[in-house]
Formats: C-alpha cells, sequence, structure tokens
C-alpha cells in the first residue's frame, strides 16, 4: 500500500456560507455585547463548535436561558416565532443565516402568499427546515420521499422548494411524482450552488477509487448526504468525523482513496484523515 493514492476533490469542506458564518461569529465576540452565544450551535461541526467555545462564543439552546448580551443565528436559520421573541427582548441580534438558506426561506413565503400549499423536499426536523417551514405557513408539509404525498395535496396547486443541501435526483422525482397529481406545480430549485457542486464531485471521486472517505459531523445533512451518494456508486464509502475513526482494515486490497468532505467541515480534519491514511498505508 506504499504507492496508495489519495485523491481529494477541489470542493471537499468548507462552503462560503459557512465560512461566512464563523467570520460573522468571531466577530461578534469583538465587537458586540457579552456574553455572545450561538441558539443552537453554528455549524454541524462538533470540533468548530469546541473551538468556538474556546474562544469565547458559547451556545444556547434555549432562549429562556439567554436573558443578556449577544445571540448569532446560526446559519441554518431559525423560525420566524423564534425571531419575533428576540426583537421583543434586549438581547443583541447578529444573524449568520446562509444566503441561500434566506433564499429559500423567501421563495416559501412567496408561494404561500400567491395562494400555493407548500411542499417542503427535507428532514422534517432539521432546523433548516423547521425555519423554511415557517415561512411556508401552517399548512405547510415537508416530504421526504414521494411515497409520501398526502392525498389533500391532489388537485391543488403546489409550489415546491427544498432544503439547500437535498440533491438533484431527490428532487427530481418529488417533482415527477406531484406533476401528475396537482393542478398545477411550481418548483423553486432551492439547493445551493456549493451542495450541487459538492455532490457531483463526490459520485465521480467514487466511481474512481477504491474506497471512499466521507469527513464531517454526525448530524450534518449535507455531509450524510454526501456518504449516501457515495455508497450507492462505492459500497466502501465511510463516514468519519476525525482521523481516529479511520480502520487499518480498510485499506487492505486498497490502490486508491477518494477522501471528501461536508460543508462544515475545516480543511485541518480533512488533512488529519489524509495524513491517518498516509500513516495506515505505510
Amino acid at each position: 500500500m506504499s504507492d496508495l493514492r489519495i485523491v481529494v476533490p477541489a470542493s471537499a469542506g468548507f462552503c462560503w456560507g459557512v465560512e461566512r458564518a464563523l467570520e460573522i461569529a468571531r466577530d461578534a465576540v469583538a465587537t458586540c455585547r457579552a456574553p455572545v452565544d450561538t441558539l443552537g450551535p453554528l455549524i454541524h461541526n462538533p470540533g468548530v463548535i469546541a473551538e468556538l467555545e474556546a474562544e469565547g462564543i458559547g451556545r444556547v439552546e434555549d432562549l429562556a436561558a439567554k436573558t443578556e448580551g449577544t445571540v448569532i443565528i446560526r446559519s441554518h436559520g431559525i423560525p420566524i416565532e423564534v425571531k419575533d421573541v428576540l426583537a421583543e427582548s434586549d438581547i443583541q441580534v447578529v444573524d449568520a443565516t446562509c444566503t441561500f438558506v434566506k433564499a429559500a426561506q423567501d421563495k416559501a413565503a412567496r408561494l404561500r402568499a400567491e395562494g400555493y400549499k407548500v411542499v417542503i423536499l427535507g428532514e422534517p426536523d432539521h432546523p433548516e427546515v423547521l425555519g423554511i417551514r415557517s415561512h411556508a405557513g401552517p399548512d405547510a408539509v415537508v416530504l421526504e420521499e414521494p411515497e409520501e404525498i398526502p392525498e389533500w395535496l391532489d388537485g391543488r396547486r403546489v409550489g415546491l422548494v427544498v432544503q439547500t443541501t437535498q440533491s438533484q435526483a431527490r428532487l427530481a422525482a418529488l417533482a415527477a411524482a406531484l406533476t401528475p397529481r396537482v393542478s398545477e406545480l411550481r418548483v423553486f430549485n432551492t439547493i445551493c450552488s456549493a451542495t450541487e457542486r459538492r455532490q457531483r464531485e463526490t459520485v465521480e471521486l467514487a466511481e474512481e477509487v477504491d474506497l471512499v472517505i466521507v469527513v464531517g459531523g454526525r448530524d450534518s445533512g449535507n455531509t450524510a448526504r454526501l456518504v449516501q451518494l457515495s455508497s450507492a456508486v462505492q459500497p466502501r464509502s465511510f463516514h468519519v468525523e476525525g482521523a481516529e475513526e479511520v480502520q487499518r482494515e480498510w485499506l487492505e486490497g486498497v490502490d486508491s482513496v477518494g477522501i471528501t468532505a461536508g460543508a462544515s467541515t475545516p480543511p485541518a480534519q480533512i488533512e488529519a484523515v489524509v495524513a491517518r491514511v498516509r500513516e495506515l498505508s505505510s
């Protein structure tokens, strides 16, 4: 295995939205009222969250526990009702919501205002989806699979928006299933361009190598999607949060390894996995 080839796609790791959120958070420590806390994890990467805590950026899960200082709205966004609570408080608010997420929220609100029944393709309990749904109205429905389409949508005017980290294939499948059942279907493809590029490069990587390692947080939706896409092409695909999880036996009989990462994974974590693979293959 000394001649092992390691391939890392150009898109692996931090996206622009995550880099922006981290910059906003770090600026807030220097410029905003203390204590500075994020409402929920800023991004889905335990290592990065630990670094932020060491830099003085705390985290609260419930606004009831926050009575002073500054709150940073996470990159995934928050529901409208939570924004309303913050607006009525004395807490300083810093908004680090990803612009692609905001676009999905705006599209959902637009569809609702124009009289469409809004369908959101996404994970029902994901914080991003909860925020989008609050803009889509109380009768909005969140679906993950075409089989979940409720009968009450039949014959309705339906508008479809998408969690930004979903795949084009899943969007196409749901749109195709809705089309013959509804009177009108309006689709806003709100998958972010960075996600699309990362997913495409992951599939290409899986076609090229003997083993794929995807680096990212267990709670990261976009990382999980990369694992799914890779596994469909290359069964020898593994998801790790850190380099210590890489196992020597994975590399047996392997001539090439692809290492990619979710949008919340910093370069240092990717480099650590590359180093670990080189160490185990030597």
